[in-house]
C-alpha cells in the first residue's frame, strides 16, 4: 500500500470513529509503529486530524459549523437507538410531546409510534414524516413553519411564534453540543431562537443526546445544564461529563447500547 493510499485510510478511519490508536492502525495496516507515527504526522500538517499521545483525533467543528441530516443520521446510530428507547419510556399516552430537529429525535419518533393518543409538536421535517407515514388516527401532528436549515429544522419568527402559543407536556430536545460552561448548543442562531422557545413551552425538557456531544460547543446557547429535568446520554460519556450532568441537572440516564431493547423501558 502506497503512503497516500495508508494515510487516506488513517483518515477516514479517525473521521468514521472520531479517533484512533497507533496500535490498532499498525496492526490494520500491516506496517511499523514508526510508519503509523509518520503518517500521522503528516495528516497533522496538513490540518486534518490532530495528533494526540497514542493516537490521534478527529479536528473538533467550529462552532458555526452546521452539518447536513444526511451527514449526521450515520454517526453513533446504535447510542441514539438506546437513548431513544429510554426517552421514549418518558412519554405517556394522551400526553403532549415537543420534538426538536436532529437525527436522535428523529430516531425516538419511531419508537413513539406505538403510544397511543400523542400530540406531537415538532419543527423537524424528517420527524413530522415518520409520524405521517404511519398514519395513527390517534396521533396529532404540529408541523410548524419556518426557514428550512442544513439539519431540515423549520427556524425563525415563523416558527417561533407559533411555538409561543402553545404549551407542552414534555420537550425531546437534541442537541449539537454540550458544555459545563456554555450549556445545550447550536451552531444555528434562528435555530437557537426555535429550541428556546420550545423550552419555555414545555413543563419538562429531556435533553437527548451521545455522549461525542460532549465538549462540542455551538455559537448559541439553547438552554443552561440546570434548566434539564432529565439528560438520557449513552455509557461512552467521559466519567468527568458524568459528573458535572449529574450534579447540575435534575438526573442523568447512561443508556448501553447492548442492553437488551426490551429492558430500556423497565
Amino acid at each position: 500500500m502506497l503512503a497516500q493510499q495508508r494515510q487516506q485510510a488513517i483518515l477516514e478511519r479517525v473521521r468514521r470513529d472520531g479517533a484512533a490508536r497507533v496500535s490498532d492502525l499498525v496492526r490494520e495496516l500491516g506496517v511499523s509503529d514508526m510508519t503509523i507515527r509518520r503518517d500521522l504526522e503528516v495528516l497533522a500538517e496538513r490540518g486534518l486530524i490532530e495528533k494526540v499521545h497514542g493516537g490521534a483525533t478527529a479536528t473538533g467543528p467550529g462552532s458555526t459549523e452546521e452539518p447536513g441530516f444526511a451527514a449526521k443520521s450515520v454517526r453513533q446510530q446504535p447510542e441514539k437507538e438506546a437513548i431513544a428507547r429510554h426517552a421514549a419510556s418518558l412519554v405517556h399516552p394522551g400526553t403532549a410531546v415537543a420534538l426538536s430537529a436532529g437525527t436522535t429525535t428523529w430516531t425516538l419518533a419511531h419508537h413513539l409510534l406505538d403510544i397511543p393518543g400523542l400530540t406531537v409538536i415538532t419543527n423537524s421535517l424528517p420527524v413530522a414524516d415518520v409520524f405521517h407515514r404511519a398514519g395513527r388516527g390517534d396521533q396529532t401532528v404540529v408541523l410548524t413553519g419556518g426557514v428550512r436549515t442544513p439539519s431540515d429544522a423549520l427556524v425563525g419568527p415563523v416558527a417561533v411564534a407559533a411555538i409561543r402559543e402553545l404549551n407542552v407536556d414534555t420537550l425531546m430536545l437534541g442537541v449539537h453540543g454540550m458544555n459545563a460552561r456554555a450549556g445545550f448548543t447550536t451552531p444555528n442562531l434562528l435555530e437557537a431562537e426555535t429550541n428556546r422557545q420550545m423550552v419555555a413551552a414545555a413543563q419538562q425538557l429531556v435533553v437527548i443526546a451521545d455522549h461525542t456531544k460532549w465538549g462540542t460547543v455551538g455559537i448559541s446557547t439553547i438552554a443552561k445544564l440546570e434548566e434539564a429535568h432529565v439528560v438520557i446520554s449513552d455509557v461512552g460519556l467521559p466519567e468527568e461529563a458524568r459528573s458535572i450532568l449529574s450534579e447540575r441537572t435534575g438526573a442523568l440516564v447512561l443508556a448501553d447500547p447492548a442492553e437488551p431493547a426490551q429492558a430500556a423501558g423497565q
